[in-house]
């Protein structure tokens, strides 16, 4: 018997190796594993068992619905009825699948035991409703299947809320799948579970099976998993990003963001057809609920049909969903879409699925220009906020958002590989409009603003720069949505400028008059567009995600629309701020030796003026993980007062008595500060970043020159900078740090020895090189 199982061991390793080796991928691979998983299990029960009833071998799971993937398991259940050699059969199965080097989950049951086992574990049940059968008795296999769908059937309203249950519980441990740089293929919602849960929900006879667009999607996540599978070589879910150019190629996508687009799209489909399927089942077996207490209280009585109440012109509310009225024509109403849209989201209803149907098969386009009712309909869409997320998200499903707004399908499920952004292209721009919804009693044209926010980033579904993109496609949109030249030409402000704000303030000095007059002049003196900027820079940093808009970050915007504002309006520059009191009896004691002072977020630095104060204070300051936000230095008299804004990276204040002592040490030379902080930094783990940029700005500051850094940010990185400058011999006046994602632009007001800007040709060229070799060294 051992020579016969590891003949047939042998057999499945080298067919198996052959096909995951050979040129099949996708449907194909699967459809050839799948066979050759039968045949060969087959050919094993029959040498095991020998002819006769009694046994049976099934599939569950992936195989059970012939997607095996490359390195799953096999899911496997032996039936038999009564049969005394059972156990022998089993290992006679059991064992040759593991001498292939195949993975393996398996059970012996009774089809008794086997309902038995499903009533009490949900995870049994679902996998039944996939049970295939594969070899030997095909009764006891048709015993089960009847038996588990009946079960399931009859248990439905008891079994359906403990997998919803379930399904929650996922979604919120794996997260969304359209969403994640790494998505989990399987676990995260709109994955693989998901479509699984669907046809358990239809097994239920609660609702049709899912359609081809659910089928479809499933398909482009199956294919991915496989080659994830076979490129990796193990049984791995999580899409992870060094493997993703590989697969992109194996799948002939044109690169790995067209294959995270398509995977994000197919999770969208999945998650919009699961809230659709769950809805629907909600109602139903609420429905039921309903006939049974009226059957028992008023027998032979049927239950009402539901009432409609009417939202707009043309859409009416039914049984929790919105639908279209009966004398409603799309075609003749090409502005119902609309407005649909806009009912469903003030009412805070779904769009009902059919009524969906019918506006995506039916509906007339929309004039262009578009009309005003259109125009303000869609504006109103807009304003709703949050509620309007999920209504956009069921038009862009029904492929009713790329028919009103054309270049809305570059950035459909547009991935943005930066971790600090929580969503695609597509949603971070819904999510936009429905922040700035919230601020639209800030500004006077609260219209501009909604659709300011909707459209800021649309040029990033375009080759080159998302900002000189953005203008170009909403140049020709704006009028199409019927502006007129003067809005729409705000729009196009708007997107030329919406970095305009938040990028100033964290990188430019604020108290500087050059910084406002750049903006002023930037709106052409407008407060209006300044405002609209303002909202604009909200809302977006707030679709971003937290790590993007920080209490520091929206003060200093508030503070930069503030001063611009009053320049705006002819008022005085406030003058910059003095050195305070505090730390001019700080500088007093630091003329012989180091002094600290802590005073919320801002920690002062005073010691005796020589090179090397600041780019020592920045090492000693990431060495206490104190992210640096800001510096100053100043001399008084002969005492360097270096003033850093810091943020603790894990929550913790600094402590001065204990950064004072490391200040001390690393001004004497005697803590080893470079080391240190290398150390620090391969703690952290840096990956491949791109290489650094240096840019030189001339007049963007009073009496200095702006040379700023991009690269990736590192504990070390404003020591090391600092310290290159200082080398070169530039004073370091003032800098302003701004990380995001984990990359940083840094921002240096340098002048030279002289004190005047930095401009020599020759000079620039060798600090460039300087501070791109400190940038590019963790030591």
């Amino acid at each position: 018997m051992m020579t016969a199982e590891w003949s047939a061991a042998g057999e499945l390793r080298v067919a198996r190796a052959a096909l995951l080796g050979g040129g099949q991928r996708g449907r194909p691979l699967r459809v050839a594993l799948a066979d050759l998983y039968d045949g060969w299990l087959a050919g094993v029960l029959a040498t095991a068992a020998g002819p006769g009833p009694g046994v049976a071998l099934v599939a569950v799971g992936g195989l059970g619905r012939r997607e095996p993937a490359p390195h799953s398991d096999l899911d496997l259940v032996l039936l038999h009825g009564g049969r005394p050699d059972v156990t022998a059969v089993a290992d006679a199965v059991w064992y040759p699948v593991w001498d292939a080097g195949v993975g393996l989950d398996h059970s012996v049951r009774t089809v008794a035991e086997a309902l038995a086992v499903a009533r009490d574990d949900l995870r049994a049940a679902l996998g039944l409703l996939d049970l295939r059968h594969l070899a030997g008795d095909r009764s006891l296999s048709a015993q089960l299947r009847e038996g588990t769908y009946a079960t399931w059937r009859q248990a439905a309203p008891r079994r359906l809320p403990e997998l919803r249950a379930a399904t929650l519980a996922r979604w919120h441990t794996a997260g969304e799948l359209a969403f994640l740089l790494e998505p989990d293929l399987k676990e995260a919602r709109g994955g693989l579970r998901d479509v699984h849960a669907l046809h358990a929900l239809a097994a239920a006879q609660l609702l049709d099976q899912p359609g081809p667009a659910v089928a479809a999607a499933r398909d482009v996540l199956l294919d991915t998993r496989g080659e994830l599978h076979r490129r990796s070589g193990r049984a791995l879910d999580r899409l992870v990003q060094q493997e993703q150019a590989s697969i992109a190629a194996a799948l002939g996508r044109h690169d790995e963001d067209d294959l995270l687009s398509a995977v994000a799209d197919a999770g969208r489909t999945i998650a919009y057809a699961a809230d659709t399927a769950w809805r629907q089942v909600d109602g139903e077996l609420a429905a039921r609920r309903r006939t049974r207490t009226l059957t028992r209280v008023l027998p032979g009585r049927r239950a009402p049909n539901p009432q409609r109440r009417p939202l707009a012109d043309g859409v009416v509310e039914q049984g929790g969903e919105v639908v279209l009225a009966r004398d409603a024509d799309p075609r003749a109403d090409p502005v119902l879409v609309l407005r649909a849209a806009g009912a469903a989201a003030r009412a805070d209803l779904p769009l009902a699925p059919h009524a969906l149907d019918r506006l995506a098969t039916e509906s007339a386009p929309v004039p262009a220009p578009w009309p005003a009712d259109a125009r303000d309909a869609f504006v109103d869409l807009l304003g709703t906020g949050h509620r309007a997320v999920p209504v956009l998200e069921a038009l862009d499903r029904a492929g009713l958002l790329v028919r009103l707004i054309p270049e809305w399908a570059r950035v459909r499920s547009h991935p943005q590989r930066n971790p600090v952004h929580r969503f695609t292209v597509d949603r971070h721009l819904t999510e936009a409009a429905a922040e700035a919804a919230a601020l639209t009693r800030t500004v006077a044209r609260p219209d501009l603003l909604l659709l300011g926010a909707f459209l800021h980033d649309i040029g990033k579904g375009f080759p080159g720069d998302h900002t000189d993109a953005g203008v170009a496609v909403v140049r020709e949109l704006g009028p199409r949505l019927g502006l007129g030249d003067g809005d729409a030409a705000t729009i196009v402000a708007m997107v030329r400028h919406h970095l305009l704000l938040p990028d100033t303030a964290t990188r430019r000095d604020l108290s500087d008059p050059v910084t406002v007059r750049t903006v002023v002049e930037a709106v052409d003196g407008s407060r209006d567009l300044l405002d609209l900027l303002h909202g604009l820079a909200i809302a977006d940093g707030l679709a971003t995600g937290p790590a993007a808009w920080t209490d520091w970050k929206a003060d200093l915007v508030a503070e930069l629309v503030d001063r611009a504002r009053d320049a705006a309006s002819g008022q005085p520059p406030q003058p910059p701020p003095v050195l305070a009191a505090a730390h001019r009896e700080l500088a007093a004691a630091g003329r012989d030796e180091v002094a600290v002072r802590v005073d919320g977020d801002s920690v002062t630095v005073a010691a005796p003026d020589r090179p090397g104060v600041l780019s020592r204070a920045a090492g000693v300051l990431a060495l206490h993980q104190l992210d640096v936000r800001a510096a100053s230095a100043v001399t008084v008299g002969p005492t360097a007062v270096d003033v850093f804004t810091v943020s603790p990276r894990f929550g913790t204040g600094p402590d001065p008595v204990l950064l004072r002592a490391d200040l001390a040490r690393a001004l004497a030379g005697t803590l080893p500060l470079a080391d240190r902080l290398a150390a620090k930094e391969a703690a952290y783990g840096r990956g491949p970043q791109q290489p650094p940029r240096v840019l030189w700005f001339d007049g963007a500051a009073t009496g200095a020159t702006v040379l700023e850094l991009r690269a990736a940010d590192a504990a070390g990185l404003l020591h090391r900078v600092t310290a290159a400058l200082e080398q070169a011999g530039l004073d370091v006046r003032g800098a302003r740090v701004s990380t995001l994602g984990g990359s940083a632009v840094d921002a240096f007001y340098v002048v030279g020895a002289d004190g005047a800007p930095v401009t020599d040709p020759d000079v620039r060229r060798a600090v460039t090189a300087a501070v791109l070799a400190s940038a590019g060294t963790s030591g």
